[in-house]
């Protein structure tokens, strides 16, 4: 372990209206381990409450979905559209509490990267382009993405209402925060992308229009939860079918869209590259970079942060005010108190989410290699 100073990561921060007791925060993970009906159980309430006993400050959410239309993505998905399952996410936000961190609901719409909904037979997308390869075997996926039927205008604006919906379930449920999930390929992301994206209306074409739906969802969650709830939102350019996805318009799109959120009155944003640290569209700067000449809000960093050394200089010197550990994260809850510690955290091995992604395989493959 590294005798660097790493101790930005470990001093207080604050988003929005919340403090927080470190700069270290869970990523959103897949765990695809709800009940049926999509309602959070008490394997998830463990899950969870092991990384607020292990000093993370801030947890994130899983990918919840918002709507009973086309939002579900993944089998055993858990959602936040009725009271039962609004209750089991009150049992994990108040064993969070208990043991002492913060935790935001992170709202994901799939849209045409939908490999199994619940409540409708077919998949939705703002333009009928069929995704690029093959859905996630460890989520329980097989084969290619069904192509998509194109969204019409009212339908747009009922998912509107369907995330602002959600979000006072959220809060209601003792939720800290609310993330709005526009990045890896799921339906923001969709729109945003001139390949995903052929509309001809006021959702098409121009970077402003392509993330018009980005905002009204933000500012529709912001008038239903109040000024003191704080929404942020996750963007990448890469997706989870394509890793190499990127903004058509380069820096010109991330400062359209940066600006444009930024205006729209977002708490937090949530910057996600694998690595955090690589240089984009051709440049010097990385997408926080970027993120930070448009915002001077807090910014959440992700992608490859896991080595403490890296952390502590991206935030000092990388323009982020938190970093955030996915595989990190999930192979060792304890990462925080470890690395305070100076001690050795476990290292992430792919068997941690095999053959299926879920919080009882992860915790098998635990106890057989501990």
């Amino acid at each position: 372990m590294t005798d660097a100073d790493i101790s930005h990561i470990f001093r207080p921060g604050r988003i929005g209206t919340v403090d927080l007791a470190s700069r270290t925060v869970v990523a959103p993970m897949t765990r695809v381990s709800a009940d049926p009906g999509g309602i959070p159980n008490a394997l998830m309430r463990d899950y969870y409450r092991n990384y607020a006993e292990g000093g993370f400050g801030l947890i994130i959410s899983e990918g919840t979905y918002p709507d009973r239309a086309y939002a579900q993505g993944y089998r055993h998905q858990p959602g936040m559209t009725d009271d039962a399952q609004q209750n089991g996410w009150q049992a994990i936000v108040e064993t969070v509490h208990h043991a002492g961190a913060k935790i935001f609901q992170q709202f994901m719409h799939a849209g045409a990267l939908s490999q199994h909904n619940d409540y409708v037979n077919e998949v939705a997308g703002p333009s009928t382009v069929q995704p690029m390869g093959q859905m996630a075997t460890n989520y329980f996926g097989s084969g290619p993405y069904k192509t998509p039927r194109a969204l019409s205008l009212s339908e747009i604006g009922a998912i509107t209402e369907g995330f602002a919906s959600a979000a006072t379930r959220s809060v209601a449920a003792g939720f800290d925060g609310i993330e709005i999930h526009g990045a890896n390929g799921y339906l923001l992301h969709q729109f945003f992308s001139t390949t995903a994206n052929q509309r001809d209306d006021s959702y098409g074409g121009p970077a402003d229009n392509r993330a018009r739906l980005h905002v009204e969802i933000l500012t529709a969650i912001k008038d239903a939860v109040g000024p003191d709830i704080p929404v942020g939102m996750r963007l990448s350019q890469m997706a989870v079918n394509d890793f190499t996805d990127q903004w058509a318009g380069g820096a010109r799109d991330a400062k359209m869209l940066f600006s444009a959120l930024g205006c729209a009155g977002v708490d937090f944003l949530h910057i996600n590259s694998v690595p955090a640290t690589a240089p984009v569209f051709g440049g010097t700067k990385t997408l926080v970079g970027h993120a930070r000449d448009y915002f001077d809000g807090p910014i959440i960093a992700c992608g490859a942060l896991q080595d403490p050394e890296t952390a502590e200089n991206f935030i000092v010197r990388g323009g982020a005010d938190f970093i955030a550990l996915a595989r990190g994260a999930l192979a060792d809850p304890a990462w925080p108190k470890k690395v305070e510690a100076r001690g050795m955290p476990i290292p992430f091995d792919p068997g941690m989410t095999q053959p299926v992604a879920t919080i009882e395989n992860s915790r098998a493959w635990s106890v057989a290699h501990s």
